[in-house]
């Protein structure tokens, strides 16, 4: 019995995983490049008003003002960034944010594109037809009156 029990310790034992040393994981921060910072520039005013500029030495900008000018108070701030992608190409965008929301406007943001082509006639004849049949089935139950059935005259008669 001691040497089934001391057997399955063993098992257990030399099924448990073996871990090495700890490596966490690498990233590409880990070269703590340090960036200059060129010009930081902030301006608060007591009415609300605020104007702020930076600028960084990798090419990074970024400028925005805002008052509280919307409905209700709420800020309405327009400004630009920029930065320069992986490729060398500046990228710049001016943004205005207001009760509309956020509205980016750039040269690098994406574009739906526009419908590929016309829709065909049979389709838009098919979508005419049945629009007209769901118009025909709702004017005729407009004009139904409910039907009704008259009690069975044995209804409730013994049998």
């Amino acid at each position: 019995m001691k040497f089934v029990i001391l057997a399955a310790l063993a098992a257990v034992a030399l099924a448990a995983p073996q871990y090495s040393e700890y490596r966490p994981p690498t990233t590409r921060a880990e070269s703590h490049e340090h960036i200059e910072v060129l010009r930081d520039d902030r301006e608060h005013e007591e009415d609300g008003k605020y104007n702020f500029d930076f600028e960084s030495e990798n090419g990074i900008r970024f400028s925005e003002g805002g008052s509280p000018d919307g409905p209700e108070n709420t800020i309405v701030s327009a400004g630009q960034y920029s930065f320069i992608a992986p490729d060398g190409t500046e990228v710049v965008v001016k943004y205005v944010a207001n009760e509309n929301g956020f509205q980016p406007q750039s040269d690098h943001l994406p574009v739906a594109p526009e419908f590929p082509h016309p829709i065909p006639e049979f389709v838009l004849e098919q979508i005419a037809f049945a629009e007209e049949e769901d118009r025909l089935r709702a004017l005729e139950k407009s004009h139904e009156r409910p039907s009704v059935r008259a009690p069975s005259g044995t209804y409730g008669a013994p049998q």
